[in-house]
């Protein structure tokens, strides 16, 4: 009864893939007849004929095999139709996005459209493109890395490739670059057909409005920046706001105040009047002068920018200084993120605060944003592990469904609920106590951290035991590769911030 009840009221998601089964077994029934074609023969497969996708899905499976070793499983040519009718797949973790990714792409490639693969970085891009070089040209397809390292000739002859690996930014980048030009052949990018997106929920939902910014020198003093960071020492923090109802106490009146969710700082009435004090003292305003008046308002942005790079910016959680430079850290990902910088003035305020040498402000040249930028994309298609929980939003915002695909065995590990605890100290002390658990029975462990000051205090916290592990954040990005790589032996203990070393495989054992 409970089967004939769930096959009536199977869920959307499972009608779905019950589709993509049909045309799957379609996929099957073609492998004998594709294993017979010699190499010749599959760059002269039919792309005009009805049954073009399955020929196509076949006989990518097939170059596979030959090529690289490995044969598609069902749910991955399930993945490959999703991703070719512009959706998004969710897949655990492991299940092979970057050979579901060939599918389509040579689908599409040989079609006549140019195809992109974006990847998280650079690192990946190369890898897979290697990686699955092969089976592209099989096909007589060709198929380029795009890296933020190349210069305007190699990224000219790698945008001519039928396949491109790249990362989003660098393809934002480059779409900025090509309408600054003044000229049609100083152009780098081609059409922009279809993309394929992994960890679409990173770069579509949460990254979205994050903007590209190409920026270009201005005219700005940097050398009032020290003369303001002496005026810091001279400011008293206020605690809350004052109201009719709860006027503030003399013993509670300060010079600033700071909303730590909004990220700003605003100086009080009495903190403007020791600022103009301030300025009168170094003959910067007159007496009678207010630091309102036209010629002044300046002064206003010095300030500001000094307050929040002193009092918002923490070192080794929102930046590091590598180098003698500010190097900003990614909130999202733990990532260092070199050359990019704050705009206000805040930069160079940071730059005055570590004492580095302070590089001229910028202004804003062209800019778009992520969102706004895939939009332009005839088609796009994702891939994730986590897309099932943004369903509505991809749906509203791009037109995007979301597939969750089943696993190609049954799921043997243990996905468990989230714990929560009242503090800390408390979190701290049951993760170490369970790091000590697990370690014994000799099992690698990785934790996840949500940045580099969080995963130092853990660090230190394993020291105190004695316990032997290693750390990966933006601090160790060169190592980032190779920690990760040893992260699956028995007994290893990594830990790593939430995104640093993704897309590198742990072999356990």
């Amino acid at each position: 009864m409970l089967n004939i009840l769930g096959n009536l009221f199977k869920s959307s998601n499972q009608r779905r893939v019950d589709g993509y089964e049909k045309i799957v077994k379609k996929i099957n029934l073609k492998e004998e007849e594709i294993s017979k074609l010699s190499k010749e023969e599959f760059k002269k497969i039919d792309v005009d004929n009805d049954d073009a996708l399955i020929d196509i899905f076949a006989a990518v499976r097939e170059a596979s095999k030959r090529t690289i070793g490995l044969r598609h499983y069902d749910c991955q040519l399930i993945g490959g139709l999703v991703l070719n009718g512009g959706n998004i797949t969710e897949m655990k973790t492991g299940e092979g996005k970057t050979l579901v990714a060939t599918l389509p792409a040579v689908f599409n490639a040989l079609l006549g459209k140019k195809v992109y693969v974006v990847t998280v970085n650079d690192y990946l891009a190369e890898r897979d493109a290697n990686w699955m070089k092969p089976v592209y040209e099989y096909f007589g397809l060709s198929v380029g890395a795009l890296t933020s390292a190349q210069d305007f000739k190699d990224k000219q002859a790698t945008y001519e490739s039928n396949i491109i690996y790249c990362t989003s930014s660098e393809l934002g980048f480059d779409y900025l670059r090509d309408n600054m030009v003044l000229f049609k052949n100083q152009k780098t990018q081609k059409d922009l057909n279809f993309a394929i997106v992994d960890e679409v929920d990173s770069i579509l939902i949460d990254e979205a409005r994050t903007p590209l910014i190409i920026s270009g020198a201005t005219d700005d003093d940097a050398s009032a920046y020290p003369v303001f960071l002496k005026l810091l020492p001279n400011l008293q923090r206020q605690m809350r706001e004052g109201s009719e109802e709860e006027p503030l106490e003399d013993n509670e009146r300060g010079d600033f105040l700071i909303d730590e969710k909004l990220r700003s700082v605003e100086l009080t009435d009495d903190g403007f009047e020791k600022v103009e004090n301030f300025l009168v003292n170094r003959n910067l305003i007159k007496p009678d002068e207010s630091l309102y008046t036209t010629n002044n308002l300046k002064f206003l942005k010095y300030i500001q920018a000094t307050l929040k790079a002193n009092l918002l910016f923490e070192k080794n959680v929102h930046y590091m200084v590598e180098n003698n430079k500010v190097v900003l850290i990614d909130d999202n990902t733990g990532r260092k993120l070199p050359g990019r910088r704050v705009s206000e003035g805040v930069m160079q305020a940071l730059e005055c605060k570590e004492r580095v040498p302070i590089q001229q402000e910028t202004q804003t040249l062209a800019s778009t944003t992520y969102q706004n930028f895939f939009r332009l994309f005839d088609k796009i298609s994702g891939m994730t592990g986590t897309a099932d929980t943004e369903a509505a939003e991809f749906k509203e915002i791009y037109g995007m469904d979301v597939v969750v695909l089943p696993t190609n065995q049954e799921m043997v590990r243990n996905d468990m609920n989230d714990v929560v605890y009242v503090n800390e100290a408390d979190k701290f002390n049951a993760l170490v106590k369970e790091i000590k658990e697990i370690h014994e029975k000799s099992a690698p462990i990785l934790v996840g951290t949500a940045s580099i000051e969080s995963s130092e205090k853990l660090s230190n916290r394993l020291k105190k035991e004695g316990i032997r592990h290693q750390v990966l954040n933006a601090k160790f990005h060169e190592k980032e590769a190779m920690i990760i790589a040893e992260a699956g032996r028995p007994g290893a203990i990594t830990i790593a911030t939430n995104m640093a070393g993704r897309g590198t495989d742990i072999v356990l054992g």
